[in-house]
């Protein structure tokens, strides 16, 4: 089985490049199952009803997110409806949609988990790790492999998250700062892990958004309004590929694409 997991994408320029470029990703590397970030997908923030058929059309299985899921409004109409569209787990537990899903790929059955992290986000986000072992003992119960998107700021605890579920779950990967790490790796117990995915976006920005107004807030600590790069963009993935007869990992590969 191979699983490609996808960074962020953000905004027009990484939903094209996106599009463009996973369906020939998933015909030369005989990918099954695509799962990408698309929580910046909305020109930077959020994700709209269009943007996401946008992205299931361009070859996305299963959609995570993250802080920045309820930052256009009209993600509401879908968000309870869309079985494969995940917003993190540890949001409370009567905020709309769903943390967790299971798709069947052939024969098989795939989870996949979308988790935030807490340190440096936003503080209303239930322990991940508690609520981690509960949403992992259900769908061991029914899942050959788990995958786990964990969107956080911080390296120590994506790392610490990661070495938890060492052996648990297929692997953990991390989102939101944009930025593709070279740590690629399969932890000691047998899950593939990288700190950070990176994201599909413009490659002349600073993460995805025009440079000089990032560095005008930084200049004079004003708000300064973000705005998406436009140009051409970089593809950022890890791609993970898994024994069919033991499930255990026995390859990772990370997919760097620029034009």
């Amino acid at each position: 089985m191979r699983i490609l997991m996808v960074g962020d994408v953000v905004g027009r320029p990484g939903r094209y490049f996106f599009m463009e470029q996973t369906p020939e990703l998933k015909a030369a590397k005989n990918i099954d199952m695509v799962i990408v970030n698309g929580e910046n997908a909305a020109h930077g923030k959020g994700l709209t009803p269009g943007i996401f058929a946008e992205l299931v059309r361009g070859g996305a299985d299963v959609v995570t997110t993250g802080n920045h899921i309820w930052d256009n409004p009209t993600v509401l109409q879908i968000i309870d409806s869309e079985p494969f569209l995940l917003r993190p787990a540890n949001y409370p537990e009567d905020s709309p949609g769903k943390g967790f899903c299971i798709y069947p790929v052939g024969k098989k059955k795939i989870g996949v988990i979308n988790m935030s992290g807490r340190t440096f986000m936003q503080p209303l986000m239930d322990d991940p790790f508690r609520l981690g072992d509960k949403i992992v003992s259900f769908l061991k119960k029914n899942c050959a492999l788990i995958f786990i998107d964990f969107h956080a700021e911080a390296t120590s605890e994506k790392l610490a998250f990661a070495h938890y579920f060492d052996g648990q779950v297929t692997a953990v990967v991390g989102t939101h700062t944009h930025v593709q790490t070279a740590d690629e790796k399969i932890l000691p117990k047998g899950t593939a892990y990288i700190s950070d995915l990176g994201m599909v976006g413009a490659e002349n920005s600073i993460l995805g958004v025009e440079i000089e107004p990032v560095i005008k807030k930084f200049l004079t600590g004003r708000p300064s309004k973000f705005e998406v790069a436009e140009g051409a963009a970089v593809y950022c993935a890890l791609l993970i590929e898994t024994d069919d007869k033991t499930d255990k990992v026995i390859k990772i590969e990370r997919i760097f694409i620029k034009p």
